[in-house]
């Protein structure tokens, strides 16, 4: 079966970075996707898709995206239910990351861009200087904490 998706947009605003429980990194954000026609008015919608980046990767998008960075994001469609703070019972479908490619320049807003991603770029990952016109990619190598306890329970019920 195959589920990957693959997005590009720009963020709504900068991502949520936080630590869970277990103490891995998770970045939360929006990427607000134009869709490939205009509506009845003439005017181009875009959807607002939730993504979420675990361990290397959630720092890295913590530390170098923002608000109206323009970002292509890969990965696969994830639906999860969880009980709020209130004790209701709620849904979430979002977009799980494995891969993030910077598309735009952060010199365009006034900041200044590192020559190379530092050392957190995980090994293997495509990476590319910013002055040569191609998008910086980042990878995450390892399964998100869910991921590797779904296919641990996975294999113990198939072995």
């Amino acid at each position: 079966m195959l589920n990957r998706i693959q997005l590009i947009g720009r963020l709504t605003r900068d991502p949520e970075l936080r630590y869970v429980s277990n103490g891995h990194p998770m970045a939360q954000f929006t990427l607000a996707v134009d869709r490939d026609f205009k509506n009845a008015a003439g005017d181009r919608e875009a959807d607002f898709i939730k993504c979420v980046a675990w361990r290397k990767l959630a720092e890295q998008v913590g530390q170098y995206c923002a608000r109206g960075r323009l970002v292509a994001v890969e990965g696969r469609l994830q639906s999860r239910a969880y009980e709020a703070s209130d004790g209701a019972r709620r849904r979430v479908t979002e977009v799980v990351g494995d891969r993030v490619w910077f598309l735009d320049s952060r010199r365009a807003e006034g900041e200044a861009v590192p020559e190379a991603v530092p050392e957190a770029v995980p090994e293997g990952a495509a990476e590319a200087a910013p002055a040569d016109g191609q998008p910086e990619v980042i990878e995450d190598a390892e399964a998100s904490p869910e991921e590797a306890n779904r296919s641990e329970e996975w294999n113990r019920g198939h072995s």
